[in-house]
């Protein structure tokens, strides 16, 4: 699997997780480049709470547009660190 953004690969893996129809990539799959933490927070009941990333490419900056589980609960501890995308982020096999 490849995640794109702005014509650019920001993502690639043959391992990713899929929970609730998204892509987890693993955390050494993703370009951290092209990654910035964000202070966005969201709130899963059951995978617990997500912290957020800013996607820049070429100067161009998608706010929060990839999302990971630091502390995941139990029920998605396969998902730990993994990342996964959405707002324009185009996820598509290799």
């Amino acid at each position: 699997m490849k995640a794109h953004w702005n014509d650019t690969v920001i993502a690639e893996s043959d391992a990713t997780v899929v929970v609730e129809g998204n892509h987890y990539f693993p955390p050494e799959a993703i370009r951290k480049a092209h990654f910035t933490p964000s202070d966005h927070r969201t709130r899963c009941p059951w995978k617990g709470e997500a912290h957020y990333f800013d996607v820049t490419v070429d100067g161009e900056t998608n706010k929060n547009a990839a999302w990971t589980y630091p502390s995941p609960k139990e029920a998605a501890a396969e998902i730990k660190d993994h990342v996964a995308f959405w707002s324009g982020v185009t996820v598509a096999e290799t």
